[in-house]
């Protein structure tokens, strides 16, 4: 039987020594290193090693893949003290004041403004008086007609945006309009009424609320 040569033999080693090599690096690279694995466990952390059911989990601190959800918003809150709900019950009735009344201020006022505007330009008294009886149905179906269906409170809101839409009170309109008599008389009743008709209008004073709650009514109306 013939043998094979030492160098023979050696080179043959030296083959199976590179195969065994390359099989083994082919082996360990198919298999994913702890690094690779974290790494597939962040690109899919919704997938875990053993789970049956998919659910949503990401890697905590320590490398861990675990279970996690997100939990839906819950509010929590509690009744309001008394002096808050008091203090929303006044704004609302304001609010709901101001809406009312704030449509018929807006027709009274113009009208009481071209009438100023009318009047302004007339020098004699009689021709004064002539054109504002004229314009006296359009004032009664515009502000006084209104004014018998409204609440005191409504009407003392609707007298300052009047003042408001005009620049005047009503005691003074009715005085330029009716005569200082009747503006008394008007006023008189309106103190058993616990208002009054010299209603003032400050914007950025005591009437803040009021105007704010008109700029928002104001919104609603073409410009």
């Amino acid at each position: 039987m013939c043998r094979p040569r030492p160098h023979i033999r050696t080179y043959l080693l030296a083959v199976v020594c590179c195969l065994v090599a390359v099989v083994a690096r082919a082996q360990d690279t198919s298999r994913p290193s702890r690094e690779d694995s974290i790494f597939q466990k962040v690109q899919h952390p919704e997938l875990g090693p053993n789970d049956t059911i998919m659910v949503p989990a990401k890697i905590n601190e320590e490398g861990v893949l675990m279970p996690a959800r997100t939990l839906e918003d819950v509010w929590v809150s509690r009744p309001a003290p008394p002096g808050m709900r008091a203090r929303i019950e006044a704004w609302t009735r304001l609010r709901n004041a101001v809406y009312v009344t704030y449509p018929y201020a807006r027709k009274a006022g113009a009208i009481m403004n071209e009438i100023n505007a009318k009047i302004a330009k007339m020098p004699e008294k009689d021709d004064r008086k002539a054109y504002i009886k004229s314009r006296e149905k359009d004032l009664r179906k515009e502000f006084t007609e209104p004014l018998t269906n409204l609440s005191i409170y409504q009407g003392k809101v609707l007298m300052k945006l009047i003042n408001r839409q005009t620049g005047n009170n009503c005691y003074e309109i009715i005085k330029e309009y009716k005569g200082g008599v009747t503006a008394r008389f008007y006023q008189t009743v309106a103190f058993f009424f616990s208002t009054s008709l010299k209603q003032p209008y400050d914007a950025q004073g005591d009437d803040k609320e009021i105007e704010s709650i008109v700029l928002e009514v104001e919104r609603m109306y073409p410009r």
